[in-house]
């Protein structure tokens, strides 16, 4: 049977909804959900666009696709075959799905003017956007280049967050980690599992929100599966687990390593020994709080607040990895939520991946001075991260840390990269380019000492401290 052939201008009109459950082909432009070569779920548009910051807002501009295998995204609009769902009362908010999609060939009834193209090329340049744009650009300073090899090179380099090897996407392969960290001189990574992703979506709006709340037991059942795909990366690519302090030491002889990390809490169910299990089983050493749900432990920067910050339950997580010595992560907790957490804790606190901005908007993952001195009067760590959202290229992102720097003090500025985990472009998105952000930072006038420090040493120096 022949597949049926929708327009854009029959999502619009209404006229798609016949075809619920057809085989159907329809052409548009790729619009990855993330920074990847191949991609197996991201949303057709019918207009390319410069980066998922402009995608449209309104559900009838767009689809949402699942590939029956990765695609690389073309620079230029294709028709895609597949069976159409229409959707009603979707939680997070989608009118039309392309399921079992596949390549059916480039749109032949699409003229690509120049416009097009040039927009194209902006998102391909966009999506590629390293370290080099903005501050080496082939005239750094030769001095300070050998300073930063050999800066990186001596260094204890520990990323805040990160979740490469694409350990977040259950179905996909895993993909190189150690390699690109030895090329660049990243030595550790806190490896993060999300704890929330059964029970959240990307919605039209481009945010990730919870669309339903959990069954008893079920976000328990993904951790063990989340956790497992992170060890089996761990193992498959040499990549040592530090769960104590030699472990850490031993690092510069052993090479590329990780932390076992988790973004949110939301596994515990409210049962505190499993923060224990965690503990034992998974060599769990780094814990945040919460992520993009309002869970048992307290209120999120992304949502209206529920408990007047962190919870009691929260606060006993805490003093629990206190005990045991797991580094307590509030990235994502409100303002209220920090407070209370540096109350709580006889540990220095972390919140592993954002930026300090004067005056952050609702629901911002940015945080301002005051959150932030918050976490420095534990004798904590800010990481810095680096969506091109807010850092439009390295240039800008250094100044963030030198911002950071100027409110906290540098002994309180750390590095987060949410590697493969930031819904926008990223314009620290290899550890190759390790070496680059070293340059960036000496040249913008921070020392050997100081960009070690923000580089992995003052992170050390916490997960000593929540160690012993």
């Amino acid at each position: 049977m022949r597949a049926v052939e929708i327009h854009w201008r029959d999502l619009r009109t209404g006229l798609a909804d016949l075809w619920d459950g057809a085989e159907v082909e329809i052409s548009g432009w790729v619009a990855p959900i993330e920074v990847t070569e191949r991609c197996d779920y991201f949303l057709l548009i019918e207009h390319p666009t410069c980066c998922i910051g402009c995608l449209p807002s309104n559900p009838t501009a767009c689809v949402e696709v699942f590939a029956t295998e990765p695609i690389a995204p073309p620079a230029r609009s294709v028709r895609l075959a597949g069976r159409w769902r229409r959707l009603v009362a979707d939680p997070a908010g989608w009118r039309y799905q392309l399921r079992e999609a596949r390549l059916a060939g480039a749109d032949p009834s699409v003229s690509v003017s120049r416009r097009e193209i040039l927009s194209a090329s902006a998102l391909a340049a966009l999506a590629a956007c390293g370290p080099q744009t903005g501050i080496a650009d082939g005239a750094g300073n030769p001095q300070h280049d050998a300073a930063a090899r050999q800066l990186v090179g001596g260094a204890l380099t520990i990323d805040l967050h990160s979740h490469a090897g694409r350990i977040l996407r259950t179905t996909a392969p895993l993909e190189p980690v150690a390699a690109p960290m030895r090329d660049g001189g990243m030595a550790v990574l806190c490896l993060a599992m999300v704890a929330d992703s059964p029970a959240t979506r990307l919605m039209p709006d481009r945010r990730i929100r919870a669309v339903r709340e959990p069954e008893p037991g079920e976000l328990y059942a993904w951790s063990r599966t989340a956790f497992a795909r992170l060890l089996k990366l761990a193992e498959e690519q040499q990549l040592h687990v530090i769960a104590d302090m030699a472990a850490l030491r031993a690092v510069p002889a052993r090479g590329p390593s990780i932390i076992v990390a988790a973004e949110g809490a939301d596994f515990l169910d409210r049962s505190i020994e499993r923060v224990n299990e965690a503990y034992a089983i998974y060599r769990l050493r780094h814990l945040q709080l919460t992520h993009y749900r309002v869970n048992d432990l307290g209120d999120i920067q992304t949502e209206a607040p529920v408990h007047g910050g962190l919870t009691d339950f929260g606060a006993e997580v805490i003093r629990t990895c206190n005990r045991l010595g797991i580094v307590v992560d509030t990235a994502h907790g409100t303002y209220e939520l920090v407070k209370r957490a540096a109350a709580v804790t006889t540990k220095p606190l972390v919140l592993s991946h954002t930026a300090v901005t004067r005056s952050p908007g609702p629901q911002s993952r940015q945080i301002s001075p005051d959150h932030a001195r918050v976490i420095a009067g534990t004798g904590g760590v800010i990481g810095v991260w680096p969506p091109s959202s807010i850092f439009p290229d390295l240039k800008a992102y250094v100044e963030g840390f030198a911002r950071m720097a100027d409110v906290v003090g540098v002994d309180h500025v750390g590095f987060g990269s949410d590697m493969l985990g930031l819904t926008v472009p990223s314009v620290f998105d290899s550890y190759r380019d390790l070496p680059l952000l070293a340059q960036g930072l000496l040249d913008h006038g921070f020392t050997p000492e100081e960009t070690g420090k923000i580089l992995g040493g003052n992170y050390a120096r916490v997960f000593a401290a929540t160690l012993t």
